[in-house]
């Protein structure tokens, strides 16, 4: 049996290379030892935590990341839920003041029933908190003016969605995302509505540097199952993208080719 060795490169971020491509969640699973082995499977070596849904204050009670080795996977906390600027900045400090770290996905909520991205306040928070000191990943919409906005106020990456969050309705806009990608010379992680590993296995065809997804694996019926089909299809995904596709073309053209064929 032939083995064959991953020689793609890794997802730089704020200094440190990762090798795996795949971000996951911690939210939504059916308990903490589930979640535990789904984040085993999945090859993953960053997960993000809610900070406004971790218990940072009273050591003596069970929370999330006791079943989180973080001398094995870097933590990213989120700033899930927060709806202004002021509100996000003030919870990336929660997350350094408890000894986290200085990574931070910022998300900056606008509309309660979609959970799309206030992108105004988004910028607004970024600025901020790139001037503190910390390495700023942003959430936002698809929107190719924004991540170049982004990117100028000191964005480590740009977190575009491909859908609303949880909605595991896959990619939308696949044109937007291989805009963004070219738009900007930071990472670019596609980040929620990943339903199933079709969506980030094309997620990483278009050209994505990596992709962030919770529900999709945290709900799937066998979490551990999809985690591992998750991290199978990112690896060949990003394989697919550095082999370069054949163009589409639209009739056929023969397997074998018809050059010295004796008739």
């Amino acid at each position: 049996m032939v083995m064959v060795k991953n020689e793609t490169e890794g997802l730089s971020l704020g200094g440190r290379v990762y090798h795996s491509r795949l971000i996951i969640g911690t939210g939504k699973y059916a308990n903490y030892q589930v979640m535990k082995e789904a984040h085993e499977a999945s090859g993953a070596e960053i997960i993000t935590v809610a900070v406004r849904r971790v218990n940072l204050n009273d050591p003596t009670k069970e929370s999330l990341l006791d079943y989180i080795d973080r001398k094995h996977f870097t933590l990213l906390p989120n700033t899930a839920g927060c709806y202004t600027a002021e509100e996000a900045v003030r919870t990336a400090h929660l997350a350094r003041e408890a000894g986290l770290t200085n990574l931070i996905k910022l998300e900056v909520i606008g509309d309660e029933k979609t959970l799309l991205p206030d992108n105004e306040a988004l910028l607004e928070a970024t600025k901020i908190l790139v001037k503190e000191g910390f390495v700023v990943m942003p959430y936002t919409n698809d929107d190719v003016v924004m991540v170049k906005k982004l990117q100028d106020a000191g964005a480590v990456c740009v977190m575009p969605l491909a859908a609303p969050i949880g909605s595991g309705m896959g990619i939308q806009n696949r044109l937007n995302i291989e805009l963004i990608k070219e738009a900007v010379s930071i990472p670019v992680i596609v980040d929620a509505g990943v339903g199933t590993a079709s969506d980030a296995a094309i997620a990483m065809e278009l050209g994505a540097d990596g992709v962030l997804m919770n529900t999709a694996i945290a709900c799937a019926k066998d979490p551990v199952k999809m985690a591992r089909a998750m991290r199978l299809a990112i690896e060949a995904g990003r394989l697919a993208y550095e082999s370069g596709r054949i163009p589409k073309k639209k009739y056929a053209s023969a397997s074998s080719p018809i050059e010295g064929i004796v008739r």
